[in-house]
């Protein structure tokens, strides 16, 4: 009869802890992070313009930017954002395991990822390619010419893969030379270990900033992909997808609006606008939808700034990348770009 009862027990101690389990996963990432009290944000070791730190332990850059608007959108202080750096391999895991409440570090969306990483992919926020760098004496004009090279590139990547594809569909006996880490990646090219180093176009850019003497070096002009730099939070996380997205609209919507973190203050004691008293809480119920106060789009703005601001400092004229935001896909769809704001309604 003990040992009945014993086995009951256990049984009924398993049930219990499964029950638990199930309570946990099904709780909101949003839930969990306001009783944490910060949001955690996956990133890379460093990519110059999207994040990267200084000797202080300060960090900066676009996606920097997107986590820190979304913990200003929760918290009402950007500065409730804290940042976890790990190897490519680790991202998904990071996320999976609930380490990570959003993962922003320049990752491409892809099919797979997307159905197979246990991810739900919300949004791009960049828009890029992938292409080739080399040594400016080399005398190499196109990507073609590179027969026989030896490639440098990160393993895991999207970057990986379409170099694959680009060697077979070109048939140039490409030599790809694999690294886990960017940075020991960049030093080998930059020492002459690799012909060629391929990326996205913005972390050649990245690259090239970096190295001793920048002149020396060509992004070729073959794009060889489509290269959506995207964010991600847990898979079947409705909840905290919509804080993450809704939030990153508002960096957009703010740009459409003409309100900027300096003239917002202005705009928000003046305006006769339905559309920007919606969008900056002053009337109206949107934020109950969210799970946020009120003024949750006013403090992205105020404490971030819109996508142009985000921008402006991290990747454009005057920074290390110097990418000049004109005429390209990551414009505004009024200006002939691909970044929309959904409807604020």
């Amino acid at each position: 009869m003990k040992k009945t009862t014993h086995v009951l027990l256990i049984a009924v101690v398993a049930i219990c802890g499964m029950l638990f389990s199930q309570v946990q996963a099904a709780e909101s990432t949003l839930d969990i992070v306001k009783k944490r009290g910060y949001l955690n944000c996956i990133i890379g070791n460093s990519f110059v313009g999207f994040y990267t730190v200084d000797e202080s332990g300060n960090w900066s850059g676009m996606d920097i930017d997107i986590c820190r608007s979304v913990a200003a959108a929760v918290f009402g202080d950007k500065n409730k954002a804290k940042f976890e750096s790990v190897q490519w391999a680790q991202s998904f895991t990071s996320i999976k395991s609930g380490a990570g409440d959003l993962l922003s570090k320049g990752m491409t969306w892809t099919l797979s990822r997307d159905t197979s990483q246990g991810l739900d992919f919300l949004d791009t926020y960049f828009y890029d390619g992938q292409g080739f760098m080399v040594r400016k004496d080399l005398g190499i004009k196109s990507a073609l010419e590179l027969k026989g090279a030896t490639v440098c590139v990160l393993t895991g990547t999207s970057s990986e893969l379409n170099l694959t594809d680009f060697n077979r569909t070109n048939k140039l006996d490409l030599k790809a030379v694999v690294f886990d880490d960017s940075a020991v990646r960049n030093a080998a090219f930059f020492n002459k270990n690799c012909d060629a180093i391929t990326n996205d176009r913005s972390g050649l850019a990245a690259a090239r900033s970096s190295a001793a003497n920048p002149k020396e070096y060509v992004v070729l002009p073959d794009t060889i992909s489509k290269e959506a730099l995207s964010f991600a939070v847990r898979q079947n996380d409705s909840a905290w997808a919509n804080v993450v997205k809704w939030t990153f609209a508002a960096l957009l919507e703010a740009e459409e609006l003409g309100i900027n973190s300096q003239n917002i203050d202005s705009i928000r004691s003046t305006t006769k606008n339905p559309v920007i008293k919606r969008f900056l809480g002053l009337e109206g119920d949107l934020h109950k939808g969210l799970g946020l106060e009120a003024d949750w789009a006013y403090q992205v703005i105020k404490q971030v700034g819109n996508y142009a601001e985000v921008y402006n400092r991290n990747l454009g004229p005057g920074t290390a990348l110097d990418l000049d935001r004109e005429g390209t896909l990551n414009e505004l769809w009024t200006r002939g770009g691909l970044l929309y704001s959904k409807s604020f309604r």
